[in-house]
């Protein structure tokens, strides 16, 4: 079997590397900005793929067929990702895997899926600071990207804006879609649900959205953060979440469950920790997530290999603090990364218990399409290798308009105006984002 050829090249920051070529179609930057845990090690570039795809028509059998014929053996000790997709997967994909009612309310309307297959990629190692650049199609390829990358480039300062943010729903039609999903769980149809508001704004003209994602990665930098330009249209996520992750035979995913905002006073910051840690709520919120996604899994993991090695951990990253757990698992034989893909997808943390009808529910009560947010963003190898994330944190820029999703997991106990609250907190990382002005 074949492996790509790589040139070793010198070790720069990728954001900068990657800034000439932000309003290319098709540019992908998967940017682990917070690179100080296993999780933030690697990032990559991907420009020029040699096919796209923005159809959801049969797409898991359309990526299966592309990487049958893209298959290859990699290079131990290097970067884990030496070619194949990379882009997004999004919500209504669903569409694809489960009968349920479409819709199609969307202004911010996006491809269901937007990926490239790339033979090319270059790859960060930030804990080694070393750099590769990997290609499928010989070593003048590998060269002609080890070209383009040769000068970083600084984006030029920007001031902050105050923009004039507007949500699909208003403070008091959220705290009622909230009671709403507490009656269905106590009607007994579901134990949670997670239930998002859209928030939107105009941008001024000559905005740059790399530029703003230059000071989002700096303000909050997260270990599955990503910038995507596609045609007409671009993603900025600083997800802290990993979907699914797999080196062809091991499986990991860690759903985030239960939220707490951070404190510049150290006291504060320590007990908002200690309360999430010791909440009843969010505990079982996250553990109920778990039991889901194990479920999930279990359809393409070997019998009895699944297990729960993290539970309710503290996890604190820039502007919040966050209860995590890890699943892995063994992929059975005859089973591959598209159909763990599809066998887990969407994620449960962002739909609920039991997931179909969590996300009947969501179809019910939140006003428009999800497109990108709550999908999954990443990778997936022609070796077999896959690492997601989950489509949160994340700006969707077009039409000289941008949108931020957040939401929140809704439990029996919950309490609508602080479920209110919690996606405040959340949205207030990336509002911050455009507020604060950016140096050179």
């Amino acid at each position: 079997m074949k492996k790509p050829v790589f040139i070793e090249i010198a070790y720069q920051d990728p954001a900068k590397l990657f800034a000439p070529h932000a309003n290319t179609p098709f540019a992908v930057f998967l940017d682990s900005s917070r690179n100080d845990s296993e999780q933030g090690r690697y990032s990559y570039i991907g420009l020029d793929p040699i096919k796209t795809f923005t159809s959801s028509k049969n797409i898991f059998s359309q990526l299966k067929k592309a990487l049958s014929d893209f298959t290859f053996e990699s290079h131990e000790g290097l970067a884990p990702f030496q070619g194949g997709l990379m882009g997004y997967f999004g919500y209504e994909l669903l569409h694809q895997i489960e009968d349920l009612p479409r819709k199609d309310k969307d202004h911010f309307a996006t491809p269901d899926v937007a990926l490239g297959l790339y033979d090319c990629v270059a790859a960060f190692d930030h804990h080694e600071g070393k750099a590769w650049v990997f290609s499928l199609s010989g070593l003048k390829r590998a060269q002609e990207l080890v070209e383009r990358l040769t000068q970083p480039q600084l984006e030029p300062p920007l001031k902050g804006v105050c923009l004039n943010w507007s949500s699909d729903f208003t403070k008091e039609s959220y705290v009622a879609s909230v009671q709403k999903v507490i009656d269905y769980i106590h009607a007994g149809d579901i134990f949670q649900a997670n239930l998002t508001q859209r928030f939107s704004a105009d941008l001024p003209e000559g905005f740059a959205p790399y530029a703003l994602y230059q000071k989002l990665r700096a303000i909050n930098p997260a270990p599955f953060a990503a910038y995507l330009n596609f045609e007409g249209f671009s993603l900025a996520s600083s997800s802290p979440e990993r979907f699914l992750q797999t080196n062809g035979s091991h499986v990991e995913t860690c759903p985030i469950k239960g939220t707490r905002p951070r404190s510049l006073e150290a006291k504060a910051d320590q007990a908002n920790a200690h309360e999430l840690r010791n909440s009843e709520k969010d505990r079982a919120e996250n553990t109920m997530i778990v039991d889901l996604l194990r479920n999930d899994i279990s359809k393409v993991c070997k019998p009895h290999s699944v297990d729960v090695p993290e539970l309710c951990e503290v996890h604190s990253f820039a502007s919040v603090h966050h209860l995590v757990s890890t699943v892995t698992g063994e992929l059975q034989e005859g089973f591959d990364s598209i159909d763990l893909l599809k066998a887990s997808f969407p994620g449960g943390s962002i739909t609920g218990a039991p997931k179909v009808r969590a996300m009947e529910i969501i179809s019910e009560l939140e006003p428009c399409a999800r497109g990108p947010y709550c999908g999954a963003i990443g990778y997936i190898g022609g070796d077999g290798t896959m690492d997601t994330n989950i489509v949160i944190r994340t700006l969707v820029f077009k039409g000289g308009q941008v949108c931020a999703q957040v939401g929140g997991g809704i439990v029996s106990d919950s309490q609508p105006n602080a479920e209110y609250q919690e996606t405040l907190d959340k949205a207030q990382a990336l509002f911050d984002a455009f507020e604060k002005d950016m140096t050179a």
